[in-house]
């Protein structure tokens, strides 16, 4: 299986499916975060946002593991301004980093599924793709486009055996939240609106990724899978 993505919830995964007995491959931009699995996972540094670095990743899994069963893409930046003060660069950026890239990866990786008659998609989607919070326009739209682009993957390879799924997180502490859920008040404005009283953390959504992975799931394709406590519910 493949990970995109070093940090934060890729790293949970990464661990949950090396607990599970995996073997896997981790493809990261960041040479120093891939330096944490260095011995108990391949690795390979590759710019997730590129054809070419999409390919070699999926390339890369491929050689070390002899195929390539599983997905699991986790990568993700946010910039939280107003609309009016996002510059097309930060828009450019953040498209690239949480769409762009799920789609070069998911077209890599579906070539080689569609071959093998077997596969699993996981995409890592926020539940910003059905809210509509402050300061979080670029997001928002890679998120609610991720959404799509996994129902449109999900239905074109569906009879080649390859589901494709995502889950939704809500607000989790992650290096992604980290700074902002520091500032005064944040953290406990965000709890506020959490039915369950808490936020989330990353081993809330290891198990809904493994099981995703499984054959269990054989049936569950083009489907968001929202793990937020509730949020979505107020």
């Amino acid at each position: 299986m493949l990970v995109a993505g070093a940090g934060g919830i890729g790293a949970a995964c990464t661990e949950a499916f090396l607990e599970a007995g995996a073997r896997l491959v981790v493809a990261d931009q960041s040479a120093e975060r891939l330096a944490d699995f260095a011995g108990t996972a391949g690795t390979v540094t590759a710019d997730l946002t590129t054809t070419s670095g999409c390919e070699q990743a999926v390339h890369a899994a491929q050689t070390e593991l002899g195929g390539l069963d599983i997905l699991v893409h986790a990568v993700g930046i946010n910039n939280r301004v107003p609309i009016l003060d996002t510059t097309d660069e930060d828009w450019d950026k953040i498209i690239a980093v949480n769409l762009s890239s799920a789609f070069r990866l998911g077209r890599a990786a579906g070539r080689v599924m569609v071959d093998a008659r077997y596969g699993r998609q996981i995409y890592c989607s926020s539940v910003s793709s059905l809210l509509a919070h402050p300061d979080h326009g670029p997001y928002a739209a890679s998120k609610g486009g991720l959404n799509q682009l996994i129902r449109v993957m999900a239905r074109e390879w569906a009879a080649s055996g390859v589901t494709v799924n995502a889950i939704a997180p809500g607000y989790v502490d992650t290096a992604l939240t980290s700074a902002h859920l520091g500032r005064p008040g944040v953290r406990e404005h965000y709890t506020g609106m959490v039915p369950a009283g808490r936020l989330g953390t990353v081993d809330d959504l290891t198990g809904p990724v493994l099981y995703l992975a499984s054959r269990q799931a054989a049936f569950v394709t083009g489907h968001v899978l929202y793990v937020d406590g509730g949020r979505t519910l107020v």
